[in-house]
């Protein structure tokens, strides 16, 4: 089984591009859908992360509401570093669980995992391939307005608490642009898709 990482910047659409790879046949875990489950009331990361930054960042029904807990780390690098702590092991060990679940089941297939942050972590060194997803920063920007609530200032912390872009495609084996329309990036999608496959019968 080919193990691929799909990174990016926030909002530039590793989400689009990871559902057309699962179009194409290919299987998909995202980390931030991981995060969502730690962060339940009952969770041993859930516990953790609010026993270390208080019952302040907890929504109504008990679990982490991630916008009260975005502004406190995004502004602060120190803060970020704790939550990394807390959370990326028990992150790591899922999607190692998973990788595990689907070469039993699909040994000559191509298993996804998006991670925003895989490179900073050094977690990209666990794939055979690594794609990075670009967009300009001016759709960046653009989408965030669109999908949130954020205020300028909450979304130019986000977008500088990540590693430039230019450094993300240093450690990528293949780049998707996503600036563009959405027939323009499937076109990238399947000519990468073409060459994982490759990859796979070569193996």
């Amino acid at each position: 089984m080919l193990r691929v990482g799909l990174t990016g910047g926030i909002a530039t659409g590793k989400s689009t591009v990871g559902a057309m790879f699962v179009e194409l046949g290919c299987h998909l875990i995202e980390s931030d859908q991981i995060t969502h489950r730690l962060f339940e009331p009952g969770q041993a990361v859930h516990a953790a992360v609010v026993s270390q930054f208080g019952n302040r960042i907890l929504a109504r029904d008990g679990s982490i509401d991630r916008r009260i807990l975005g502004d406190m780390v995004f502004k602060d690098p120190q803060a970020r570093a704790r939550l990394n702590s807390l959370v990326h092991p028990a992150i790591i060990l899922r999607q190692q669980d998973w990788l595990k679940e689907m070469e039993a089941q699909d040994p000559h297939g191509i298993a996804i995992v998006d991670a925003a942050l895989m490179i900073e972590v050094g977690t990209y060194k666990n794939y055979d391939k690594v794609i990075v997803v670009t967009s300009s920063s001016e759709i960046q920007r653009e989408r965030l307005r669109a999908r949130s609530a954020l205020s300028e200032e909450q979304i130019e912390s986000r977008i500088r608490s990540q590693m430039p872009t230019e450094e993300k495609i240093k450690y990528a084996d293949f780049v998707i642009d996503n600036s563009g329309s959405i027939e323009s990036t499937r076109a990238q999608v399947e000519r990468v898709y073409e060459q994982l496959r490759a990859v796979v019968r070569i193996n």
